[in-house]
């Protein structure tokens, strides 16, 4: 039973309860993300790691007055449960239920949405620089993670922070973790701070401020208790322990200047992240400052549950599984692979055939499937962290020196590093190869995460080779086209299973450009409907194309593979034939696959109407599957069957048409 939780239905009931109480409601609140997400699943790793940390700001400050600003925002779920969204918890990323993510239309206490790592620093510095510019004085708190830190975009802002505002609230959330095990020189460094205590870096006014308070002397042993070389780490000069508390003059009394100090952010911690008397306590102190600050909290990813302590990456987020134990069911057997192992098994082939072949990813090998590539051959593997923008530059720099980079991103944070697209890799014309998985939704992880508008932001490059495979063998054959023509190649894919299509052992080459003519017209004297099925769309295309052809159609399907460059020829003569042109991608309509059909036939001067079927001009929300979403905005069979026969006069259907054009 819990006790607390219950009390609890807005940030004020939290203000009410003692210390102890409080302590009670965490664990309470630890069981409450354990059971609730075991049915439909969710972050839950993230989240069990920041439950002291959530409580006590709401303990400290008042939202939606002050504002809480967390990078990425997958570890909000605390914090939902505890601005009155309680009774829905159980629904998140579930169709019409709670977003994973901060979001601003659900509630006053979300004051900025995201999705990706490293935009809370900016966010929350813009807020600051606001309420000073109109005379408030609400707290502006940033609940940074380690990993945010290897993301440029942070210390862009960290950068501007002193110059911008006197009074800004950042809490660094190290848990070492981001989804895979953090990389780079910012982990080793926050790491040696941790394993190597040498130095503790709190303001005498900190410890005075403190010691005031109940069991305060305790308070301070534990800040001695977490002495680290924060200072001289970055220029490797040694630092000898100390006992004071005393903040450096940064002038070398104590050591070389850290990080933040240098940027003009006064460094207070590491303190622990799970101690909720002192996290209120050193918050406190942070809402007194009159200068930038930046608090550095230690936690547990996963804390309070053992299977997720034992596999952090697992547990980052998953589906359903067993709350007690934490299992997770087995894939049931003749299950089609994951699109995402079919993509790093197939890297794997390609690197032992091909010297040249590395593969890359940012944060995310088991994700994108490179964790096959990095367990079979590891000096071909790289993990660059939470840095797009590097990632896609860096594999620019290895293809000008002969190598043939895989760089497998998910297509939504691919947007991330267009302008390194764009000047690095199109404009230099240099063959790095980029597997996008989650092209198309994202279900459960709603519109951050969608993939859905990459045709049309790169279909505009020169140089750019770009494709979508209807199946997973057609993966693998495209992956290996890839790694033989001198252009940058783009490949996107669905999240999850793939069609159950065989690999073959060794994949073949694919004519660069050429499309697949599935089935021709029969020439029967019916009315004539060709259908374009790009990607995952072709499955939806061909059952289509036996129901109309079961209803007096003569139908041609074609799988166009290739978004750049078109199959002209084959794309000219069906929309000839035609007396109905229809396109289904997974994919925005406007700039998308069937945009470039309509500007082909344009220029050819064809004039065959077409109806295209894809995502609408809006941002999509979550559901519980992909297969809602479809039927919702009709990317579905039973809604290109009643757009075709709508099309006729057909008025025989009784499905209702859903968007397209």
């Amino acid at each position: 039973m819990s006790r607390y939780l219950d009390m609890v239905d807005a940030p004020e009931h939290v203000k009410k309860l003692t210390v102890p109480q409080l302590q009670e409601l965490a664990g309470e609140i630890r069981t409450e993300l354990i059971e609730g997400l075991a049915k439909g699943g969710g972050h839950l790793g993230p989240n069990l790691g920041v439950v002291e940390l959530s409580i006590a700001l709401h303990k400290v400050f008042t939202t939606p007055k002050d504002k809480f600003v967390w990078d990425v925002s997958h570890q909000v779920y605390v914090h939902k449960i505890l601005t009155g969204r309680k009774s829905r918890f159980r629904t998140i990323r579930q169709t019409d239920g709670l977003n994973g993510f901060a979001l601003r239309t659900e509630s006053e206490h979300d004051c900025f949405g995201a999705g990706h790592a490293g935009t809370a620093l900016s966010a929350a510095l813009g807020m600051a620089a606001a309420r000073d510019k109109r005379g408030s004085d609400e707290s502006v708190v940033c609940i940074f993670g380690d990993a945010a830190l290897t993301n440029g975009i942070s210390f862009e802002a960290i950068n501007n922070v002193a110059h911008t505002t006197k009074k800004f609230i950042g809490i660094l959330n190290d848990n070492e973790w981001s989804i895979a095990k953090n990389v780079g020189a910012i982990s080793g460094y926050l790491n040696k701070l941790i394993t190597n205590p040498r130095y503790n870096q709190l303001a005498k006014d900190f410890e005075n401020f403190v010691r005031k308070l109940p069991k305060g002397d305790i308070a301070m042993q534990l800040a001695h208790r977490a002495e680290g070389g924060f200072k001289g780490a970055l220029t490797g000069v040694g630092l000898k322990p100390t006992t004071s508390l005393v903040e450096s003059d940064g002038r070398g009394g104590h050591g070389s200047p850290v990080l933040f100090e240098e940027m003009g952010m006064r460094y207070l911690g590491p303190i622990d992240g799970h101690d909720l008397p002192l996290l209120i306590s050193t918050l406190e102190f942070a809402k007194t400052c009159d200068h930038p600050i930046v608090i550095h909290v230690l936690t547990q990813k996963g804390k309070g549950f053992e299977a997720a302590l034992k596999q952090p990456e697992k547990f980052h987020g998953l589906g359903p599984y067993n709350a007690t134990t934490g299992e997770t069911a087995p894939a049931k057997a003749g299950t089609p692979p994951m699109y995402q192992d079919v993509m790093g098994q197939t890297a794997v082939k390609l690197a032992k055939r091909n010297e040249a072949v590395v593969g890359l990813t940012a944060a995310m090998p088991s994700g994108t499937g490179m964790k096959h590539l990095e367990k079979a051959m590891p000096e071909r593997y790289y993990d660059v962290g939470i840095a797009e923008e590097h990632g896609v530059i860096f594999a620019a720099g290895m293809a000008t020196m002969g190598l043939r980079p895989i760089v497998a991103i998910y297509s939504s944070f691919l947007q991330r590093a267009y302008d390194c697209i764009h000047h690095d890799v199109c404009l230099q014309d240099l063959p790095v190869i980029f597997c996008m998985d989650r092209a198309g939704l994202s279900a459960n992880d709603g519109p951050t995460h969608h993939g859905i508008f990459d045709i049309a932001y790169l279909r505009c490059f020169p140089n750019v080779i770009a494709m979508a495979p209807a199946n997973e063998d057609e993966l693998a054959d495209m992956m290996f086209t890839a790694t033989t023509v001198n252009h940058p190649t783009f490949i996107r894919y669905p999240r999850g299973a793939a069609e159950g299509v065989p690999v073959k052992d060794e994949p073949a080459l694919i004519e660069v450009g050429k499309a697949v003519v599935q089935q021709n017209f029969a020439n029967n004297g019916k009315r004539k409907v060709a259908l374009f099925g790009l990607g995952p769309m072709n499955a939806i295309a061909k059952k289509a194309a036996a129901q109309l052809a079961a209803e007096s159609f003569d139908v041609a399907l074609i799988n166009p593979r290739f978004t750049k460059p078109i199959d002209t020829a084959v794309h000219e003569k069906f929309s000839r034939e035609a007396d109905l042109v229809v396109t289904l991608e997974d994919h925005v309509l406007i700039g998308g696959y069937g945009s470039a059909v309509l500007e082909l036939m344009s220029e050819k001067a064809v004039n065959t109407p077409v109806v295209r079927i894809g995502w609408p001009d809006q941002f999509i929300e979550h559901a519980t599957t992909q297969d809602e979403l479809r039927k919702k905005y009709g990317l579905s069979v039973e809604n290109t069957d009643a757009k075709v026969k709508a099309h006729f006069g057909d008025t025989t259907s009784t499905t209702k048409l859903v968007g397209g054009a």
